[in-house]
């Protein structure tokens, strides 16, 4: 075997071993792929503030040219999520959906997720057919 071609095995082999390590290191962050072909989900919000409901505005993530996946269409408390391409489980958090929103969540609330308690708040990961309740004060 020639040197010219040692050293272009060597260089192939390089470039691989490169290729695999970032492509490794991009998919490393914090939040797990949930879809790779996007997804059509629903959630139900209902929110309580001293026992009274929130209007959840028709409208939400639909202002402007570009429309957000995540966004909500009348005031019935369905929170769409329609995602293109890859999902990741930080594109779901409901903490998002406020943001999109323009709200925060405030410090005296409960949580309900499909009837049970549940204490990971904006950082829950939202997924299809769930029905969410907030209760905020007493």
């Amino acid at each position: 075997m020639s040197k010219i071609t040692t050293i272009l095995i060597i260089i192939i082999g390089v470039l691989i071993a490169g290729w695999f390590l970032v492509s490794r290191l991009s998919l490393s962050d914090s939040s797990k792929i949930v879809a790779r072909s996007g997804l059509h989900w629903h959630a139900t919000l209902n929110i309580k503030a001293a026992g009274e409901p929130v209007i959840i505005p028709g409208g939400i993530g639909l202002e402007g040219l570009t429309h957000n996946p995540m966004h909500t269409h009348d005031i019935d408390n369905v929170i769409h999520m329609e995602y293109n391409g890859l999902v990741k489980e930080n594109d779901l958090k409901l903490g998002k959906f406020f943001e999109i929103w323009g709200r925060k969540f405030e410090e005296d609330r409960k949580m309900l997720v499909n009837g049970k308690e549940n204490l990971e708040f904006e950082n829950y990961i939202m997924r299809d057919s769930d029905k969410i309740e907030i209760i905020y004060g007493k």
